[in-house]
């Protein structure tokens, strides 16, 4: 009877695997993480509220979150179009545009600011067009906005190609024999099956923002109070030997990404749910 309830295994040694996969995620994620919570356990409330309340800190933490929803977003738009775009025709490049949109996982992501910054100056490929037009994309938090909406696109676009590529069009071709409008099957039958896959993308681009430094760094110019993201401040607290200041900052990022993953976590769950 035991010999029947076992369950066959492609990989052999499973407490020898699960042994190694906790061990390596120890060492890798959760003794860094428990190590900086350890390091602002060390503060005392009071002096830790005054870390992450000072003046430049709060501007430093609402450029990092405005400008991560704000890219966020625009991803969200745009890459929706981008995936339904590549899923549903077939055009010339195709395949071209499709590995394009893996680019910045490749990119190395200072490059990737420094050719952003190169092309929205104002003697830039695009900046000297835009600003002229009153656009300044370098310098500016416009500029952290297209840096940190450079690096959350694939993430959009890979999380809904799955879930385009597995809906079915009989769905759609009835409603169209029912007299449905475009926009009726639309609102009623696409975007209900799509919206769990839009808000992972979305949370997802939107966690992988907020921890974003080596591509904005170059476009942004750094500048206190209005330029300068949360992640750099902690470089500058380093810098400075405030290690106190670089600790409560940093414990701000990683609870927002914990609760972040957390809310994916969640979002998995019911688009689980929904689609059965």
């Amino acid at each position: 009877m035991r010999a029947a309830e076992r369950h066959f295994s492609a990989l052999p040694g499973f407490r020898f695997t699960l042994g190694y996969t906790m061990f390596y995620l120890g060492v890798i994620v959760v003794i860094p993480m428990a190590a900086l919570a350890l390091k602002a356990f060390e503060l005392s409330p009071e002096e830790f509220f005054r870390l992450v309340s000072t003046p430049r800190a709060i501007a430093a933490l609402q450029l990092t979150f405005g400008a991560s929803f704000v890219a966020a977003f625009i991803n969200a738009v745009f890459g929706t179009l981008l995936a339904w775009v590549l899923v549903r025709y077939e055009f010339p490049g195709r395949r071209w545009v499709d590995a394009l949109v893996d680019f910045p996982f490749a990119l190395p992501t200072a490059v990737a600011g420094l050719t952003l910054a190169s092309m929205f100056a104002e003697n830039g490929w695009l900046g000297r067009f835009l600003v002229p037009l009153g656009f300044h994309g370098a310098f500016t938090r416009a500029g952290v906005v297209i840096a940190l909406t450079f690096v959350g696109l694939p993430f959009m676009v890979r999380t809904l190609q799955p879930m385009l590529e597995n809906f079915e069009r009989d769905v759609e071709e009835a409603a169209a024999i029912l007299g449905a409008s475009r926009l009726r099957t639309f609102l009623t039958i696409i975007a209900p099956t799509l919206l769990p896959g839009v808000l992972t993308g979305f949370t997802l681009a939107f966690a992988r923002a907020v921890g974003e430094y080596g591509s904005i760094v170059f476009i942004s110019g750094n500048l206190p109070f209005r330029t300068e993201i949360a992640p750099f401040l902690v470089v500058i607290r380093l810098e400075e030997y405030d290690y106190n200041g670089a600790t409560a900052i940093a414990m701000v990022l990683l609870v927002v990404s914990f609760l972040i993953l957390a809310g994916i976590n969640k979002l998995q769950l019911w688009a689980n749910r929904f689609n059965r």
